[in-house]
């Protein structure tokens, strides 16, 4: 899927292409996810890839040039998405691109019909709110399970 903006951005979520972008711009990715992004701090390139591999990629690319934002969906397509590693490049903010990125996950989402969409931000609520997203309705339910193994 492609989809194109009047400003010349697009956002394309064809494996063709991200697997490029992977062997291309995976430093790219793994520098900004690894040094420039909170969550991702000190992240391996190799868990960078993997996490690539395994999800669902959007990559929003100016023409003829590198990924200036991405998103990755982790999902089965049917019944649950988690929306993650969502960043756009420092000197691409301000233009709306988080927002369209995230309305543009959304919408691909859609079709599959998850009975919700998860995500975690820090600091970008209003983005999210733009396309629908509202805090969780029970946070009291929600559960994490840190550092998988037997409880000691």
């Amino acid at each position: 899927m492609v989809v194109r903006g009047e400003d010349g951005y697009e956002i394309d979520t064809a494996p063709d292409r991200l697997n490029v972008v992977l062997v291309h711009h995976i430093a790219l990715v793994h520098h900004r996810l690894s040094t420039g992004a909170f969550w991702a701090l000190g992240r391996s390139r190799e868990t960078v890839e993997q996490s690539v591999r395994a999800s669902l990629g959007f990559g929003v690319y100016h023409p003829g040039g590198p990924p200036v934002a991405h998103a990755r969906v982790v999902t089965d397509l049917a019944t649950f998405a988690r929306s993650c590693d969502v960043y756009v490049a420092p000197t691409h903010r301000g233009m709306g691109l988080g927002t369209w990125l995230a309305a543009t996950v959304r919408d691909h989402l859609v079709p599959c019909r998850p009975k919700r969409v998860l995500l975690s931000t820090l600091d970008a609520h209003q983005v999210y709110e733009r396309v629908g997203s509202v805090p969780f309705p029970d946070p009291q339910k929600m559960m994490v399970l840190n550092a998988p193994g037997p409880p000691p």
